[in-house]
């Protein structure tokens, strides 16, 4: 019995005190050298492998380290690199990862995040987008009909090689071929990324042949498309690219994952993969468990994913060792492996730098370290040589939590109840909300603004911490807080942005500020995890019912008016990205909480409207997000996540304008729950895709205001008036002039302040000589 082995699929990269953030930016900004960077990668690295050893793990992977994103290090493994970067040939570098993530190479001067670059490459990054149905954003690849792929990265042999010096039983791991040509994009029409099959799976077995020779003694190959709705042509590629890996992998074996939702009618391809081991993610796919269990393949061993990599909450260990009882009856303690659901890259690292949590929640959660300890309890308890204490305390945790009064909120229950269909309905259709919105509002053609958030300085940064050590008294904070709110209006006015934001200099997160405010939340003091490149958020813990107690937002709103007399734009996070940005209770539908939490942001909506916000923003960037992997599923969640964001904001007179933000999204594939949202005006994001994301709501004739993003916030990188010009005159030959408006992507917290004031110059400027223009033709 003791047979039974434990892996892990991946582990977080960001450290416990969020060490590769600060030396990445570090070194953006030229204040620490390639070399020490790169022994802060070492460090981290050696870190988090010592760990998962020292926790029991048998078998630990390499190469899940990035400096960014691991998509893009495959890219750059197999030197696929857009010819606008000018890639020279050979190894890629880090400056080479870097440069295709943000859009410029750093020369002599590395420039952060936050500042304005010197380099030798300045043009757009490559698009972003979400990672399946995760807030982790990927790098995505792109594709031509002469991409070539070889082997350009020593980066994972290196890794591999560290791991063994150190003595870890190693586990290289890549993201399998058929995922990534699913998960890129062809550049050119007509042109089908799997062409390049046959070119890709050749450098994959150049790849695995290499490692091979080198010691591994497994590889990992990660396929979450497998959860997916695959087309016959995907899945014949699939056994035709694994046979082909199989033949050449020499006294190495091949574990393929799949993961975050069930197999269904997919299972049979991926039984009959000629490999040697197999991953299922029990915790998103039980419902797969009675058919794996009937066919599963007799030569493979199984690895069942049953500590959920995506969430916070500790084990149910009675429920997992039933399914994994019934694994063994199966196939043995020799061909059974335990693992996590996913990689652990989506959980904070430890639990053991939360010393302001209570004790009675703290009991509940299960960070990644402590899930790696889940893991190795599960075997033994399995195997009957572990402790029964863990499992009757394991237990009694999981009965504390079902049963605790601060779960839940019979008012809470009893109002959403009592919700009726009207009140999910503005009161009359969009013409005539658009009407008496432009009598009210006054403004111009292509008016111009912002996201919401403008720079988070050092010094914001800086006053927020020292007021929450007590070391800024509250007077001095508000004060400092009012100071800059004036600054950033008065500027927005000099410019002449049409309807101006306040700054959200108060703000620390678009979700965790409100989650503060809100009952049913708790926050963690470290309980970080990646977004995107440096870009870290600490999620809230919806952990009971949601409920409003007081204003949030309406001091500032109100504030910031008596500033301008522009109309101000009220800024708050829609329910739907409260929900899918925080780590939500899995006790009870995701639908309830959703539209608890609609609930609360209506009683804001109504707020600000009686102090008089004459446009009001309801973010939901997670929208998208959110859709379920599997096409048959779309439909129930579109239904309850649209009726959530009109729950929030149904409320308001015919002429207070509703804005929402999206970005970083496919939107073909939900344009008419967009729509379905009748916000009066939609921001999305544009400038990376060259427009290319409008086309869905062309094609659907989406009826209301749209703001196409022409600044690319997530790059140094400042725009020329001349370049926002001509995207919105490709908006412009495709959507009415009096639809449309001139924004950023998204919000410009993350941004320093001059590269902002001149993009934002050049953005009002292009607005301007819009207005000036001949329309142009529409198609």
């Amino acid at each position: 019995m003791h047979n039974i082995n434990t892996h892990n699929l991946g582990y977080p990269r960001i450290g416990e005190q969020r060490e590769l953030k600060k030396a990445t930016e570090a070194y953006w900004k030229g204040n620490l050298s390639l070399a020490e960077l790169e022994a802060t990668g070492r460090h981290l690295r050696k870190t988090n492998w010592l760990k998962q050893k020292q926790a029991g793990i048998d078998l630990i992977p390499v190469n899940d380290f990035t400096f960014y994103d691991q998509t893009l290090d495959l890219s750059c493994l197999l030197g696929n690199i857009p010819p606008r970067f000018e890639w020279p040939g050979g190894d890629t570098t880090l400056d080479t990862l870097f440069t295709i993530a943000r859009g410029t190479q750093p020369a002599s001067t590395h420039a952060c995040e936050s500042c304005t670059p010197t380099a030798s490459v300045s043009t757009f990054a490559s698009e972003m987008t979400k990672w399946f149905d995760t807030n982790y954003h990927y790098i995505v690849p792109e594709f031509h009909p002469n991409t070539q792929f070889q082997i350009s990265s020593r980066k994972i042999f290196d890794e591999f090689a560290e791991a063994q010096a150190l003595g870890i039983n190693a586990k290289p791991v890549l993201i399998g071929p058929i995922t990534y040509l699913t998960l890129g994009k062809s550049q050119e029409a007509g042109f089908d990324p799997f062409d390049l099959l046959d070119s890709l799976v050749s450098t994959y077995e150049q790849i695995i042949k290499r490692l091979s020779a080198t010691g591994a003694e497994w590889i990992q190959l990660d396929e979450p498309i497998f959860a997916l709705d695959l087309t016959p042509t995907q899945l014949d590629d699939l056994q035709d690219a694994y046979r082909r890996l199989a033949s050449v992998r020499g006294q190495t074996k091949l574990l393929v994952t799949s993961y975050f939702g069930p197999l269904r009618e997919n299972l049979p391809h991926f039984h009959a993969l000629p490999v040697q081991a197999l991953h299922f993610d029990l915790v998103r796919g039980g419902e797969d468990l009675p058919d794996i269990l009937t066919s599963f393949p007799t030569d493979k061993i199984l690895s069942l994913g049953v500590v959920d990599g995506r969430n916070i909450w500790k084990n149910d260990c009675e429920q997992s060792l039933s399914q994994l009882h019934d694994a063994l009856k199966t196939v043995g303690p020799d061909r059974l492996w335990i693992a996590p659901s996913c990689s652990l890259q989506h959980s904070p690292v430890t639990l053991n730098n939360e010393p302001n949590l209570d004790a009675e929640l703290k009991n509940w959660l299960a960070f990644a370290d402590q899930k790696l300890e889940e893991v190795v309890d599960l075997r033994d308890l399995l195997t009957g040589s572990g402790s029964n204490e863990k499992l009757v305390a394991n237990r009694a945790a999981t009965q504390t939590r079902r049963t605790s009064p601060r779960i839940h909120n019979p008012s809470v229950k009893t109002r959403l109840a009592e919700v009726t269909p009207a009140d999910f309905d503005r009161t009359s259709p969009f013409p005539k909300r658009q009407q008496l919105q432009h009598t009210k509002l006054k403004l111009p053609q292509f008016p111009t603004t912002t996201i919401g958030s403008f720079p988070q300085t050092a010094e914001v940064r800086s006053a927020r911490a020292r007021w929450k050590k007590g070391q800024l008294s509250d007077t001095d904070y508000e004060n400092f807080l009012k100071a800059e709110t004036a600054r950033c209006i008065a500027f927005q006015d000099e410019i002449g942005i049409d309807m101006p934001v306040h700054g959200e200099f108060e703000r620390n997160d678009m979700v965790e500020y409100f989650g503060e405010q809100l009952e049913g939340f708790a926050f963690t003091s470290n309980g970080w995890v990646q977004s995107y490149g440096s870009r870290y958020v600490k999620p809230p813990v919806i952990f009971g019912d949601v409920s409003r107690p007081k204003p949030m937002t309406t001091e500032w709103s109100s504030y910031a008016q008596t500033l301008t007399d522009r109309p101000m734009k009220g800024m708050l996070t829609g329910p739907v990205t409260i929900l899918q940005w925080s780590f939500v209770r899995n006790d009870q539908p995701r639908s309830t909480t959703a539209h608890q939490i609609a609930l609360a942001i209506r009683d804001e909506v109504l707020d600000l409207e009686h102090i008089g916000i004459a446009a009001i923003q309801i973010d939901e960037p997670a929208i998208r997000e959110g859709l379920p992997l599997r096409r048959n599923d779309w439909k129930a969640y579109l239904d309850w996540a649209v009726k959530a964001f009109r729950l929030s904001a149904a409320g308001v007179k015919n002429d207070t304008q509703i804005h929402t933000h999206m970005c970083y999204s496919e939107f073909n594939d939900i344009i008419a729950a967009i729509a379905g949202l009748d916000a009066d005006v939609i921001t999305i994001e544009t400038s990376r895709s060259n427009m290319e994301l409008l086309d869905a709501f062309v094609d659907f004739q989406y009826p209301n205001e749209i703001g196409p993003g022409v600044y690319d916030i997530h790059s140094p990188r400042v725009p020329t008036v001349a370049e926002m010009e001509n995207l919105m005159h490709k908006a412009e030959a495709l959507i009415p002039r009096r639809n449309l408006w001139v924004n950023p992507d998204c919000g410009l917290k993350t941004r320093g302040w001059d590269e902002v004031k001149t993009s934002l110059i050049h953005m009002v400027q292009a607005a301007k000589n819009l207005r000036q223009s001949i329309p142009v033709t529409q198609a």
